[in-house]
Parts: C-alpha cells; sequence; structure tokens
C-alpha cells in the first residue's frame, strides 16, 4: 500500500497523503514516568511546546527528566493524514514529523531552557534525517503555541547557529511554525524508554552549547 513512497526524504504532497481515519488512535491516559496525565485538561498555568528532533523514542527523554517539565507525550505533527499510525508514519505517506508534546510550567523552568535541551540534544543541520534515521519523520522542529514561542524559537535558531558557525558545523535546517494537530502515538511508544531501558536512542548532538542567556522571547 506504502510502496509509491519510496524516497522518503521527500515530503508526501497532502493530496497525496494517506486518507487516515477520523477515530484516534488508542494510547495512554498517564505518563509512566512522572504519573501526570498526558492528556488534557492540563493545569492552566502549563505552557505547551511540540518538537521534533529525531526518533521520538529518545527525544521525549531528553525532556520528561527537566525539573519543571509537568508531562510529555510522543506523538505525530506536522502532516496531513488525521490519526495515522506508527507504519503509516514511518512509510513517508503521510509527511509527519515523530514529535514530543512538552508541558512545562514557567514559574519553574523558563522557556529558554527548553530550548536549549531541543538545540542540543540533536543535530539540527541533517535535514530529513538524524544520524542513521533517515525519513521525513525525522526532521528537526520547533512547533510553537504563540506569537511569543514562534519568536524566542527564531531567535534561538540565530543565536545557534552563530555557535555552530564558530565550531565550524554547517546551517541550521529546522523548520519553526506554529503547531497544527498532534496525534498522539501508540500507548508502546509513550515514554518507551523507561519502559525499555535498554531500547534503541539514535539522538546525538553536536557538542555546541546554545547560548540560551542571549535568547529572547519578547
Amino acid at each position: 500500500m506504502f510502496s509509491i513512497f519510496r524516497d522518503k526524504s521527500n515530503m508526501v504532497e497532502a493530496a497525496q497523503a494517506l486518507k487516515g481515519r477520523d477515530t484516534p488512535i488508542a494510547t495512554a491516559s498517564t505518563h509512566f514516568v512522572l504519573g501526570t496525565p498526558i492528556k488534557p485538561p492540563f493545569p492552566a498555568e502549563m505552557e505547551t511546546i511540540v518538537l521534533g528532533l529525531g526518533c521520538f523514542w529518545g527525544a521525549e527523554r531528553a525532556f520528561w527528566t527537566l525539573d519543571g517539565v509537568y508531562t510529555t507525550a510522543v506523538g505525530y505533527g506536522a502532516g496531513h493524514t488525521p490519526n495515522p499510525t506508527y507504519e503509516e508514519v514511518c512509510s513517508g505517506a503521510t509527511a509527519h514529523n515523530e514529535v514530543v508534546l512538552v508541558l512545562y510550567d514557567p514559574a519553574k523552568i523558563a522557556y529558554e531552557e527548553i530550548l536549549r535541551a531541543f538545540w542540543e540534544s540533536h543535530n539540527p543541520t541533517q535535514g530529513m534525517r538524524q544520524g542513521n534515521d533517515m525519513g521525513t519523520q525525522y526532521r528537526s522542529g520547533i512547533y510553537t503555541s504563540d506569537a511569543s514561542q514562534q519568536a524566542g524559537a527564531v531567535a534561538s535558531r540565530e543565536r545557534f547557529q552563530a555557535a555552530l558557525t564558530a565550531a565550524g558545523e554547517g546551517e541550521i535546517t529546522t523548520e519553526i511554525q506554529p503547531a497544527g494537530p498532534f496525534y498522539y502515538a501508540e500507548e508502546y511508544h509513550q515514554q518507551y524508554l523507561a519502559k525499555n531501558p535498554n531500547g534503541y536512542c539514535g539522538l546525538g548532538g553536536t557538542g555546541v552549547s546554545c547560548p540560551v542567556s542571549l535568547i529572547t522571547t519578547q
């Protein structure tokens, strides 16, 4: 069914994407590590950001370990197909990215620290791949909740690019755009590395520090 999408490094157009389904994929309701809900309603004081930085197993762990993060969940975003399955996303036929939903308390952790963890946890210069993981679902992306987050993300990209350039690294390929629908991934993907401590994690940073003190979200 997915054989026509052989080149997973190119984004599929909406007209060619899989149709998906009206019913959400079954998943967990509680965070396996934090014990908090992974679905709304959430406490009003929490803020939300959606991030793509390669295989979402390792990406999610990079955020649930941060003090001030209320909950995390993995899912699919920035694509065309409603309620896709993991297999459909991996086919390259939905245009979705593997992403992490991060809810954090801004009174306990600054947005800049979330961005620091994002930039330093992966290599954002690799286009439609992350390490040995290749395909559009592994692209780097920041999907924002409001104009302030958008401005902060763009500013952080500029600052980190300067640091990468000084270190002899390449150009950032991260897409930054307002978040669209977030579709929760299947239950076995949620907090996968906590359930499977020896599971695969291909995440790796550049070794360059992100100068978050110079980022402004105003």
